[in-house]
């Protein structure tokens, strides 16, 4: 009786967890309608203003923003916080997508709208849903996560394609060697696979690249 009593304690918790989800899609749904066209811009959160990531990630997010598009970021510092400043001050809406951590992950103030989510794969339904486009800055799992994730499903044809770009070639250019020789030199993706991404440097080049592929 004590491990049936158990179980169904456990899955009460779960039916419950539920309804904390369904509040979370319904409020990014709710804060988030009207932020067309955005891009999404991820990045390390370990970097500091005045650092080269901190300064490259706050001028490439004004262009972004001067040229008409909003910003949506994680909410967080580093990158974050730097894309989400260039946006503010370039007149775009702001977007901050923080997650719920215990270290590290503290919103930023240059978000102009603020969001708050437990659940990390809600969370990046809210990245996708309103991202005309992915630029991908230096950073680590998370950042890999976030990048990888959205390839996936432009590649098994989830989601419309739209670009995705990894800035700074110095930073991603190990990896997409190995990518190129150790999944698509065994056949593990396709030829057509290595075009959902782009490599590119300028800040310019990125948003005229990313204008192609959207009306404004």
């Amino acid at each position: 009786m004590e491990k049936q009593y158990v179980i169904e304690d456990f899955t009460l918790k779960d039916t419950w967890r539920l309804f904390r989800i369904m509040a979370e899609f319904v409020e990014g749904f709710e804060n988030l309608a009207d932020v067309y066209p955005a891009v999404s811009i991820f990045g390390s959160a370990r970097c500091k203003k005045g650092d080269d990531l901190y300064e490259k990630a706050l001028k490439l997010a004004k262009a972004i923003a001067k040229a008409g598009f909003n910003v949506i970021t994680g909410g967080g510092g580093g990158v974050m916080e730097a894309a989400n400043r260039g946006a503010k001050e370039g007149g775009a809406k702001s977007i901050g997508l923080n997650i719920e951590l215990p270290f590290e992950q503290k919103p930023n103030p240059y978000a102009n709208i603020k969001l708050s989510f437990r659940y990390f794969f809600v969370r990046k339904v809210m990245f996708l849903k309103y991202a005309v486009a992915y630029i991908v800055l230096p950073g680590g799992f998370g950042t890999l996560d976030e990048c990888f994730e959205a390839i996936t499903l432009i590649q098994t044809k989830k989601i419309k394609p739209f670009p995705v770009v990894l800035m700074d070639s110095s930073y991603w250019n190990g990896l997409i060697n190995w990518i190129r020789e150790a999944l698509l030199g065994t056949g593990k993706i396709s030829c057509e696979d290595m075009n959902i991404f782009r490599v590119m440097d300028e800040p310019d080049e990125i948003v005229e690249y990313i204008k192609k592929f959207v009306i404004l």
